[in-house]
This record gives C-alpha cells, sequence and structure tokens, in this order.
C-alpha cells in the first residue's frame, strides 16, 4: 500500500516528486503529515488532530506557511548538519573523506501493514553526494493512539564513517507556546516534577551515567501547546525513548516559534565510527497526542503497553513476601524456613529471598563483599537454594531470588580472577558506587558470565519462579579491555545488555522478572520489554508513594507498578497496605510480629486485592485529586465495562482539620447506569461511616461526585464500585 497522493516521477534512481508527496502518519485520533517538494526536501508539515478528509493534508503547507526560513530544512524530518541547516542537528557525520557536511533527501517511502492495528511507514532518504542513507521508521499503532519512531543509518564509503549524533526522532510542533513537564530526583526521590513554559532555545534532558541512566532525570516527559494541560483538558504530547543507557533530548524553540523535539542516545563520548554496510540501529522513541489532558494521554499509553509492550502485559502477577526489611543480610535456613510459612499464613503467592545468600570466600554479610560471587554461602544455606525451592512448595507458595549480575565488589573472588572483566581506567585509581564496580558488558564473555548466573539458578532449580534482577553502580572510569574503540563504550554495553536479556527470555519466556535499579533508576520500555514489573523507589514510606506512584502512572500502567507494604514511614498498617494495592502488591514485614487484627487486617485486604487486582491491573485510570493540588489525593481504577471500580482516597496533609471538604467527581463511568459504593479494607474492630444502600447514577456521580469521608481519623478509604442491574 502506498500513501501517495500525487504522481513522482522516477529519476536517476531517485524518486523525484512532480508535486507534493504527502506521507501521513494516522492513528485514531492524530496525525503527522510528512511532506516532500520540489527539491526532494522532506519536511513535517503537522502534527496534530487527524483529518478526517486525507486529500486535505497537502493543504496544510499553504495554511501554515513558515516565514524567514533561510535554510529551508527548518522543519526537517531528520535535520542534518553541515549544509543548509542553522538548527540542532538530528544526525552530524564525518565521511570517509574528512568532509563533514551531510544533505538528506527523499528518496522513497512504503507503507506495510502489520495488522490490523498496527502499520509502519519507512521514509528512505540519501545524501545526493555521499552514498549514505537514512531509513525513517514510524511505527503507529491506531487504537492506542501511540507511535513509535526510530532510524537505520547506513553507508556505502570507501571506508569509515564516523557518526557524532544520531538521534531516533525528529519532531516538529507548532502552537502560540509550549510547557514542559519533566522529572528529576536521586535514590529515594523519584519522579519529583517540574512543569515550566519553554523559552526560546534549547532546553536538553540527558543522562551520562551509563547504568542506572534515570537515578537523577528520567527519560519521559510531557510537552503541552498553548497552556498547560489539565487532566481532561489541553493539548499535550507525551515523549519517552525506548532506551536504558545514557540518553539526550534536546527541545529547541526556533526563531519563528516552532518546537523541535530531537531524542535518542546520548552521543556524549560516543563517536561511532561505523563500516561500509553496517546498519546503526537507534532505539525507539515513542510519543503518544491528546487533545483532552494528561488522563487519556496516560490511558493511551497504557493500553498500548499492556497490548504491545510490556512482557505479559496482559496476564497476572504474583502478590509477594520479601524478606529484606524482616533480615537483611543476617539470615540462615532456620530464619527463611519460618519467614516460608509466614508467606503461606500472609497469604501471597511468594516468597523472595533479597540481598545476602551467596558468596563464601568473602561472605555476603554487608555490601562491602562477595558481589559477583553466585555460589550459595555455605553457612548460611548448607543446603542450597534448591532446598529452599522445595520447602517452599511445601509450604503451597513459590520462590523467587535477588540477583544483580551486572556488578561486582572488588572485595570478590571474581574480580580476584577476572580484573579485566571490570568496567576501569587501567591507569587511574577505582571510585566505587555503593561498594561496587560495573562489569565490561561489551564483552561477549562478560555477557556469557551474566547469562549463565540467571541459567545456573534456572537449571538447578527449574521451579524457581522469580526473578529480582539489581542494578545498584553507575559507571565510573568508563573504560573496556576488551573494547578496540573506547567511544563505542556506552553503546556496545547496553547492546550486551539486551543481547544477555534477549538470551534469558529466549529460554526462560514466561518467568516473571522484577526490573529494580536501587529504586527507579533503569525504567524505560525497552527494559520493560523483559520484565514484568519494576520497582519505583526504595523510598517506600507511603505517603512518598502516593505522589511517586502518581508521576509514574502517566506513563506506567499500574501492572507494572511493584508496591510494597514495609516498615518505612509513620502510618498505620492500613494506610501503607491501601497505597502499595495501587499497583503489584508485596509485603517486606515481619509477619510474626505483627499485632493480631495487623495480620487478620493484611489478610483480608489481600483477599480483597484477589478480587479487585484485575480491575487495577488492566483497567482504565483516572487521576481524581491530585496530592499537590488538594488534601486528598483519589485515584481511580475502572473495567473495561464499566461496571466494576475501586476508589482509593488518602489524607496527605496532616495540618488540624483537614479532610474531604467537597465530594471526589469520579470520572469514565456510564452515566446512565447505576453505581452502589462499598468501603472495604476495614480495619478490624471499625465501622464504615457511608452508607451502602444507596444507588447512585454515573450521571450523578461525575457530575456531583461522592465524598469519602477522609479525616485525621479515616486517612486511607478503599471503595469498590459495582454496577446495580
Amino acid at each position: 500500500m502506498n500513501l501517495l497522493l500525487t504522481p513522482f516521477l522516477v529519476l536517476t534512481g531517485l524518486l523525484t516528486a512532480n508535486a507534493q508527496t504527502i506521507m501521513p502518519v494516522e492513528t485514531r485520533n492524530t496525525a503527522m503529515v510528512l511532506e516532500v517538494d520540489q527539491k526532494r526536501d522532506c519536511r513535517i508539515a503537522y502534527l496534530g488532530e487527524r483529518l478526517e478528509n486525507k486529500t486535505e493534508y497537502q493543504r496544510i503547507s499553504s495554511a501554515k506557511e513558515l516565514a524567514n526560513d533561510y535554510s529551508g530544512v527548518l522543519n526537517s524530518v531528520y535535520t542534518a548538519s553541515g549544509s543548509r541547516n542553522l538548527v540542532e542537528p538530528a544526525i552530524t557525520v564525518t565521511h570517509a573523506d574528512g568532509n563533514n557536511s551531510l544533505d538528506l533527501r527523499y528518496v522513497s517511502h512504503d507503507l506495510k501493514k502489520l495488522d490490523e492495528n498496527v502499520s509502519e511507514l519507512r521514509v528512505h532518504l540519501k545524501d545526493p553526494v555521499y552514498n549514505f542513507e537514512v531509513t525513517l521508521h514510524y511505527k503507529s499503532y491506531y487504537n492506542e493512539d501511540v507511535v513509535e519512531q526510530w532510524s537505520v543509518i547506513r553507508h556505502h564509503e570507501r571506508g569509515n564513517v564516523i557518526l557524532h549524533k544520531y538521534a531516533s526522532a525528529n519532531l516538529v510542533m507548532k502552537a502560540e507556546s509550549y510547557w514542559l513537564r519533566q522529572y528529576y530526583g536521586d535514590w529515594a526521590k523519584e519522579m519529583q516534577a517540574e512543569e515550566t513554559q519553554l523559552t526560546h532555545g534549547i532546553k536538553t534532558l540527558d543522562s551520562k551515567l551509563g547504568t542506572r541512566a534515570n537515578l537523577f532525570q528520567p527519560s519521559v516527559f510531557m510537552v503541552s501547546m498553548n497552556k498547560p494541560a489539565s487532566e481532561d483538558e489541553g493539548n499535550v504530547l507525551y515523549g519517552a525513548l525506548e532506551y536504558s543507557g545514557n540518553f539526550r533530548i534536546d527541545l529547541e524553540l526556533d526563531h519563528l516559534n516552532n518546537l523541535r523535539i530531537i531524542a535518542g542516545i546520548n552521543n556524549y563520548a560516543s563517536p561511532y565510527s561505523l563500516k561500509a554496510g553496517e546498519a546503526f540501529v537507534t532505539p525507539a522513541f515513542l510519543y503518544t497526542l491528546s487533545g483532552k489532558g494528561k488522563g487519556e494521554a496516560s490511558r493511551q499509553l497504557h493500553r498500548w503497553a499492556r497490548n504491545y509492550k510490556l512482557l505479559n502485559g496482559n496476564g497476572d502477577r504474583l502478590t509477594l513476601l520479601n524478606n529484606w526489611e524482616a533480615t537483611y543480610f543476617d539470615f540462615n535456613e532456620n530464619k527463611l524456613s519460618e519467614l516460608l510459612k509466614d508467606t503461606k499464613k500472609l497469604g501471597v503467592d511468594l516468597f523472595l529471598l533479597d540481598d545476602g545468600w551467596f558468596a563464601n570466600k568473602y561472605p555476603r554479610n554487608d555490601d562491602r563483599a562477595g558481589l559477583g560471587d553466585w555460589k550459595e554461602n555455605k553457612t548460611k544455606l548448607p543446603n542450597g537454594i534448591s532446598s529452599l525451592v522445595k520447602e517452599a512448595k511445601n509450604n503451597g507458595v513459590k520462590f523467587g531470588i535477588w540477583i544483580e549480575p551486572e556488578m561486582v565488589n572488588p572485595k570478590s573472588e571474581l574480580y580476584e580472577k577476572h580484573p579485566n572483566w571490570v568496567v576501569k581506567q587501567p591507569v587511574r585509581e577505582e571510585y566505587y558506587f555503593r561498594n561496587q564496580l560495573v562489569l565490561d558488558l561489551a564483552n561477549p564473555t562478560v555477557q556469557d558470565f551474566v547469562y549463565g548466573v540467571v541459567d545456573d539458578l534456572f537449571t538447578k532449580n527449574p521451579e524457581l519462579a522469580y526473578i529480582k534482577w539489581d542494578c545498584n553502580a553507575v559507571i565510573y572510569n568508563a573504560h573496556s579491555s576488551y573494547l578496540k574503540n573506547q567511544s563505542h563504550f556506552y553503546i556496545e554495553y547496553m547492546r550486551g545488555l539486551y543481547r544477555v536479556l534477549e538470551r534469558i527470555r529466549a529460554k526462560y519466556p514466561k518467568v516473571p522478572m522484577m526490573l529494580c535499579s536501587g529504586g527507579g533508576g533503569r525504567v524505560d520500555y525497552a527494559a520493560l520489554q523483559y520484565f514484568t514489573e519494576y520497582w519505583p523507589s526504595d523510598n517506600t514510606d507511603p505517603l512518598e508513594r502516593i505522589f511517586m506512584q502518581w508521576e509514574y502512572s502517566y506513563f506506567f500502567p499500574a501492572l507494572s507498578s511493584t508496591n510494597h507494604v514495609t516498615d518505612w514511614g509513620k502510618q498505620p498498617i492500613k494506610f501503607r497496605t491501601d497505597v502499595a494495592m495501587m499497583g503489584k502488591l508485596g509485603f517486606d514485614i515481619v509477619v510474626s510480629k505483627l499485632p493480631e487484627n495487623d495480620l487478620k487486617f493484611c489478610q483480608e485486604a489481600i483477599s480483597n486485592y484477589n478480587d479487585l487486582k484485575s480491575i487495577i491491573w488492566h483497567g482504565d485510570q483516572f487521576r481524581l485529586s491530585h496530592p499537590k493540588e488538594s488534601s486528598v489525593a483519589s485515584m481511580l481504577y475502572l473495567d473495561e465495562r464499566k461496571a466494576e471500580g475501586v476508589l482509593f482516597n488518602y489524607l496527605v496533609n496532616n495540618r488540624y482539620g483537614e479532610r474531604s471538604r467537597l465530594p471526589v467527581k469520579l470520572k469514565g463511568l456510564d452515566p446512565k447506569k447505576k453505581y452502589r459504593l462499598t468501603e472495604i479494607n476495614l480495619y478490624p474492630g471499625t465501622t464504615s461511616t457511608l452508607s451502602t444502600d444507596i444507588s447512585y447514577s454515573g450521571d450523578f456521580l461525575m457530575k456531583i461526585g461522592f465524598n469519602p469521608d477522609v479525616n485525621s481519623g479515616r486517612t486511607s478509604v478503599i471503595l469498590k464500585i459495582s454496577e446495580v442491574k
């Protein structure tokens, strides 16, 4: 199928347009329109709401003529440097003959329909002087209003070409003003939001950490057009780079008020020497547009993630009990045996053994030793992991285990035997992040080792049911003893990581794995292709988690967010459990020390969660009352039939007399249906203050609302919503 709306001629092996060539990338509600002019310059004519009549796309340029574009490529589809371009490029190269100029012209395009919902447009660009080409890929998901974009760079010159910049995507937007919502943070402070108006010039979001790249700044963002978008109003674009390493996103507001978004791998310390015939494939950049505010954009992205990107995105997840905060490194078989019994007693699916189970010469009794020596510690576990897997089965639960296979302690047998496997400068003093160094995954032998850590565990313990994959160190003194060209290191490290994960998933396609990186240091959709869930933060204080989980929820569905009940924070067990239920529920507590009513509450809450988890995991998510804008935070999950839902409400302001002063207006309901709201997760010995014998129309609940009666004595209120037939 070809999207050309006007004829073209084939001249000297290239497609040269007689008249305007139009290539719309359409979804249900949005369109990006690419156009080619007489000189074969390929530009972005439009990014916005889809037109009903495709033939009218060719009228857009005349309606939105760019004035004073001296270069003619200001809205280029993939801006090259060194020729006519005067702004930030998407690609910069040095040719084999030393020339630094590049001019990419349209050659051809093709559109392939992958299924009833997914299409892929490929646009082929080539330099008219050099044998250098770029193919732009636009993969559109019609029903979800999501587009993935990436580039493939090739050449056939006589010698290597140096790629100095190599973006995945180059978007151009047109509005009166732009508002950027970005995120920053640190350990235990992930996903701190800032929103500012973009001014002329360049704003860059980036990371140079090598691993755990999202620690200080994640690669997700929003851009609102004309005014800051609210939850239900305004035009907003969500963007995210599907990459787990160094990233760079340039947002340039030019002199004509066009916003240019250029996203891809960070070219920091990474000029890439591209051989003739080699294909350099960039990671995908995804975006979704909404004309109805942030809420619609997030639900679009959630549906896309569950259907196409998350591992087992429409499947089940395991609730669990983790031993970390119960024991830290101090445990043995007897302690773990009791915790396994507590797992069954609590009512969750799986027991997760965390850090500290391995290493003998340098026992893993703290975080200063043993990392890299993946053999059971004989003192702690004389009968090995297999005996624990068996005992878990005898207790009617599953067994999972923690690993951090990319890292090594200098105090380890692995470091002693293979110092050349470690990322470090050969002539400089070692510098540690959490007493660790990073293994060199650019080295295929190291890739085999890391894969072998996982494979060996499953080979010896085929009933092992869960992996928590951690990654705590960033890269200092970047150097690979394996690579000849150190400029390739950051890129080859990530390629090596993905090769390992691909091998693991090829052999163990269904085993649940948690993506952990000392918290949310590596949460992106490239990694989540291999993992069933992610760990948002080591900060499990439930009050903090309300704010963090709120911001994460714009980009990642609840199914993927692992939330644990711990002893962090001053809130009672009910508040902590209720907050953790807004995703994939887990516990990290000493069950045997729980007061009788606390244990009873947890058991009943888990039972309620099992009844409602399908709605939380697979339903639509609606943010009703923002924790930064109100004393009460309210979040609604609703099933596809608009028949059942669950509404979470929390007091987030402890000042005197704060409460839910006004009704919370619900969203997404069927206005014609009748609903009953029932309070659940009541602490033993308490009763609800809410009436359960009244039904309300969806129309009433959305226009007038319902007051959950949140106050200092009822700091957490969960309501089950049921259709009354």
